[in-house]
């Protein structure tokens, strides 16, 4: 693993990372997803980038935007 970036293996190492707070909340099928699409890197925020795979950052922005578009409007016109 000489070979790879430094941090790109620390991103994919999931013995630094743990399961996204944002997710387990707001997705019923969390438990099924892959454990690496469960994770999120160590000391960053809760948020799509910080997944360590490209399913998990794919399935937290489907979740947020989901949540943005079942918003109800503040001003009705």
């Amino acid at each position: 693993m000489e070979h790879m970036n430094p941090a790109a293996v620390s991103r994919s190492d999931t013995r630094s990372s743990r399961p996204c707070d944002f997710c387990r909340e707001f997705d019923p099928r969390f438990l099924e997803r892959s454990a690496p699409d469960q994770m999120v890197a160590t000391g960053r925020k809760h948020t799509a980038s910080a997944h360590l795979t490209e399913d998990g950052y794919v399935r937290h922005r489907v979740l947020e935007l989901s949540r943005i578009a079942s918003r109800t409007p503040s001003t009705a016109a």
